[in-house]
Parts: C-alpha cells; sequence; structure tokens
C-alpha cells in the first residue's frame, strides 16, 4: 500500500525542512514524498531542492493553497495521500498506525485521528491534543467543527476525486468544505484514536485569524448546506440540528463584537428551526444561560460585556 505524502509550501522556509524531515522518517516502509512549492519569495525552494532524489518536488507560480492542493493529488502516485502543510510535521509511527487500519478495514474512504496542536512562541512550545469526541456521528462532528485539520487524516485519493477535488475557490474552512463533499457523496469514514499530525500554531497572519468575518460567513455556509441535506434525506434529527444551531450561537456570540444585526438574525433562525434551543458549553456558562432565558440574548450579551470589562464589578 503506496502512501503519497503532499507537501504544499509557499513561503515557509522556517519550517518545510522539518516538514520533509518528518515524512521522510515514517515507519511505514512505503511511501514516497511530493513538495509542490506554490511560488515562495522566500528561499523556501532552495531548501526543498536541497532534497535532491530523496523527494519528487516541481515549482510554479502562486496559484493558492487548494490549486496546490490539486496538483499535489495529480502527481500522486498512491492511492492513499497523507497531505502535510509545510509548517506542520509528522510523528513517526503517525502513516503506519492508520495504514494498518485500514488494511484491517478495507471499506474506507479516509480515516481520521486527533491532530496534536503545537502552540508556537518565542519562549518554546506545548502541546494539546485535539480530541473527538464520542459517538463518532460525522455529521455532528462537522457541524460542531471537530473534524480534524488536513494532516491528521488518510485520504482515498479517488474519494477526493470522486467529489470534485479541493475547492479552488474556498478562501477559508477548507477541509471542512471538502468533509462535507465526501460526507454527500456517501464516503465512508473511519477513525482511529492513535495521534501523530502536527498541527503547529505559530503566527498570527493566517486567514483565518485576520478575517473572522469571512471565516463565520463560509462557516455558516457549510452548517445550512448540512442542515438542508440532511433535512432532505430525513436524516436531520434532534440531536444533529442541535449541534448546527449551537454553533450558530457560538458564532452569533464572536459576532456580537462586530455585527449585532448578524447576531440577532442568527438567534432568530435558531429559534425558527427549534423553539426549545437551550445553548450550553463554553459559549454560554451557567449565568449566561439565566439571563439568556429570562430576558433574552441581547440582555445576555449586554451582561457579558459588562463582566468582561470589569464594569459589573464597579457598579455593585
Amino acid at each position: 500500500m503506496l502512501v503519497s505524502i503532499l507537501i504544499p509550501c509557499y513561503n515557509a522556509r522556517q519550517w518545510v525542512g522539518q516538514a520533509i524531515d518528518s515524512a521522510l522518517a515514517q515507519t511505514w516502509p512505503n511511501v514516497e514524498v511530493i513538495v509542490v512549492d506554490d511560488g515562495s519569495t522566500d528561499g523556501s525552494f532552495d531548501v526543498i531542492q536541497s532534497y535532491g532524489d530523496r523527494i519528487r518536488y516541481v515549482g510554479g507560480p502562486n496559484r493558492g493553497g487548494n490549486q496546490t492542493r490539486n496538483r499535489l493529488l495529480e502527481l500522486a502516485r498512491g492511492e492513499w495521500v497523507q497531505y502535510l502543510d509545510a509548517d506542520d510535521y509528522l510523528l513517526p509511527d503517525k502513516i503506519e498506525n492508520q495504514a494498518k487500519l485500514i488494511q484491517s478495514l478495507a471499506d474506507v474512504d479516509l480515516v481520521i485521528g486527533p491532530a496534536i496542536w503545537e502552540y508556537y512562541s518565542s519562549d518554546g512550545a506545548r502541546r494539546e491534543v485535539m480530541e473527538i469526541p464520542e459517538p463518532l456521528d460525522y455529521w455532528s462532528l462537522l457541524a460542531s467543527w471537530k473534524l480534524p485539520q488536513t494532516g491528521a487524516p488518510l485520504w482515498r485519493k479517488a474519494a477526493i476525486l470522486d467529489v470534485g477535488g479541493w475547492d479552488p475557490k474556498q478562501p477559508c474552512c477548507q477541509e471542512h468544505e471538502l468533509y462535507l463533499r465526501l460526507l454527500m457523496g456517501g464516503k465512508r469514514f473511519g477513525f482511529s484514536a492513535k495521534n501523530g499530525a502536527v498541527y503547529r500554531q505559530w503566527s498570527d497572519q493566517t486567514l483565518c485569524k485576520r478575517d473572522i468575518r469571512l471565516v463565520h460567513t463560509r462557516r455558516l455556509m457549510i452548517e445550512q448546506q448540512l442542515e438542508d441535506f440532511l433535512r432532505s434525506r430525513g436524516e436531520l434529527t434532534s440531536s444533529r440540528l442541535f449541534t448546527i444551531n449551537l454553533a450558530r450561537f457560538e458564532i452569533a456570540r464572536s459576532a456580537w463584537a462586530y455585527d449585532r444585526a448578524r447576531s440577532i438574525g442568527l438567534i432568530r433562525q435558531i429559534f425558527a428551526t427549534d423553539w426549545w434551543f437551550s445553548p450550553r458549553g463554553r459559549a454560554a456558562p451557567l449565568g449566561y444561560r439565566f439571563v439568556f432565558h429570562a430576558f433574552g440574548f441581547r440582555a445576555a450579551e449586554a451582561v457579558g460585556h459588562m463582566l468582561r470589562n470589569g464594569i459589573w464589578s464597579r457598579t455593585i
């Protein structure tokens, strides 16, 4: 079973060598490593070329992340692919653990597992495993944004191609949009509790952090598509609807800081589909829930604003 490790690179000179080294160090014996440099201007391509014939690599003009992932997919000779962003890396047995599971199941199109997030700063790095909660209802996991980052799964190449590849017009939430099309296309998900993909958080300049409005817009589109599809199939259970609405609620709370009309519209949408909706989790602590149910969303946000800014303690 050949696994193609696919590394898209754009201006990652500081990290791309570690990504390639981690790919070459995999304990699974049958891998190929392919790197596509997406028009880097920082010398990344020099690092890539230094590996010579140990890897396959190509360069070209800047076309964007998803077009680069599609180009890598074209170059891949393996039936299975491992995506690895150039600023991330793999633990040595990552592919071996998942490949053995695939061989034992034989009827899956991708295997997911928890990613390891590495928060990097000048003071060092700390790791946190982003667990995938059970039960493993993949629709609900997508709605709650619990399906893992791009490098965590092993993907069957044919499954990605069957649903049209990576969408070049998708500026963010890219793996989530692909997960949605895979689920809608009837592709089969498998789960491995073992982790081995390290997702490095080191910059505040990623699109997801620079433009939260765009992220919210794209995520809401995915949530709506997910709801519409499940409703059309008669598979929108109360649990799945709650998870979708909880995602809308969390976005409404975040969007309150920049677009209150949008926040209120989301709350109205929630109650239009579930009159008995009651938020829970980190976005709705006990005190917030009390005010929310007694006085409404606007009052709860007003109290939350006072508590966050210390106004409440100065007025009592």
